[in-house]
């Protein structure tokens, strides 16, 4: 007998949560359980429409998207690229972009499956060093740009 008030009281704890947690003012557990089943839809019409309004904002430009960093090292620059968008022949025109700067791409990094990043050290062809991060950094934001449009960068 002991048990079963237990399970009685554990139940009535049980059902006073959840009538506070979907803020309902029923007093027996079925107009409870039928509260909180309102509730929930509710929920799931606002994550729906959260989720709507996630993915009609993802067609505007994104100013962060694609993130482009360069920074320079003792004998070239290290490059950062992600993008959430996987644009076909963002490699290529990437690497187009590093031989028409003259760098030689030391070390690499690159995932493509459904969003873009490329990590990369390049070394300078030019000896007299007058490339800087900034206009590598300008090129590949030009070539990424480029090929995100569709257009190949050398036409």
């Amino acid at each position: 007998m002991v048990s079963r008030n237990k399970s009685d009281s554990s139940m009535r704890d049980k059902f006073q949560l959840l009538r506070t947690v979907t803020n309902s003012h029923a007093e027996s557990e079925t107009s409870i359980i039928a509260d909180a089943s309102k509730y929930i839809k509710n929920l799931k019409k606002k994550v729906e429409e959260i989720n709507n309004v996630t993915t009609s904002e993802q067609y505007f430009c994104d100013p962060t998207d694609p993130m482009v960093t360069v920074e320079t090292l003792e004998n070239g620059f290290l490059i950062n690229i992600t993008s959430r968008k996987n644009d076909g022949g963002m490699l290529v025109c990437l690497l187009e972009a590093f031989e028409d700067l003259g760098l030689d791409v030391v070390e690499a990094r690159v995932s493509c499956t459904d969003s873009f990043s490329m990590h990369a050290v390049g070394s300078s062809n030019n000896d007299d060093g007058s490339m800087d991060a900034e206009a590598v950094k300008h090129a590949v934001e030009v070539a990424v740009r480029t090929c995100s449009d569709g257009h190949d960068p050398k036409w």
